[in-house]
């Protein structure tokens, strides 16, 4: 919601193997400007989220968002932006547009 009111394209996904198999189908990669996720999750964690990603995608930008105040420790060397909850919404939509950082793409959420 927070970025959809701030007119940010984006495509929400339930649990992160439907996140995957998006990421995974995309043609070429291209059309998913970023990606926001949380560290806890029901079907995968996502310290095992992002390493899945890393193995067919290096470029997408991936940020991490929990409230756990070590768990950025878990991602050293898989290239995340990590924020702490709670990440206040102008934050995010500062970040995912920075990111972005020209034409209109789609965030993955």
């Amino acid at each position: 919601m927070v970025l959809r009111r701030a007119q940010i394209e984006c495509q929400i996904v339930g649990n992160a193997p439907d996140a995957i198999k998006i990421l995974r189908d995309e043609p070429g990669n291209t059309e998913i400007g970023a990606v926001v996720t949380d560290h806890l999750m029901p079907d995968m964690d996502g310290v095992s989220f992002v390493r899945e990603v890393r193995a067919f995608n290096q470029q997408v930008p991936i940020i991490v968002i929990s409230g756990l105040p070590d768990a950025d420790q878990e991602y050293a060397d898989l290239n995340v932006i990590f924020r702490m909850k709670p990440c206040e919404p102008e934050e995010l939509i500062s970040l995912i547009r920075e990111l972005l950082d020209g034409p209109r793409h789609r965030a993955s959420a």
